[in-house]
């Protein structure tokens, strides 16, 4: 019987491993959440789901950095490393302390490659709305 609920237990995890392999990288904010009110100076946490994060200039398969659209209007152009319509976080960093203006703003994230070069297809995060009172 132990056996049996041993083979069982290797197949539900070799199972579950293939379904997570399978999985699209998702890139999102963790905070602030979408239609928050928050203050002039904003803690944004980055959040990346199916890769890896690594500093700009290292080419290590599967990973990339974080850039920041704080109302940006369109997203970078593919093929194109990203220039000053972005914050770059080509450290690794995962969050970032920003001062935003009173208002509506948009904060949404772009994963770079090594060369600061969206990925193909680009791995972007949710637009999300905040309000700085």
């Amino acid at each position: 019987m132990k056996r049996l609920l041993n083979g069982i237990l290797l197949i539900v995890i070799c199972f579950s491993s293939y379904i997570n392999a399978k999985q699209p990288p998702e890139l999102y904010i963790i905070s602030p959440l979408d239609g928050a009110t928050v203050s002039e100076m904003v803690t944004v946490q980055f959040g990346l789901k199916g890769m890896g994060v690594s500093p700009a200039g290292l080419d290590k398969e599967n990973t990339g950095h974080h850039h920041l659209l704080i109302d940006g209007k369109k997203l970078p152009m593919m093929d194109t490393p990203m220039g000053s319509e972005v914050s770059h976080f080509g450290g690794g960093q995962t969050e970032t302390t920003i001062h935003l203006s009173k208002g509506k703003h948009t904060l949404q994230l772009v994963l770079g490659d090594f060369q600061h070069i969206p990925h193909d297809p680009a791995i972007v995060s949710k637009s999300i709305t905040i309000t700085v009172e």
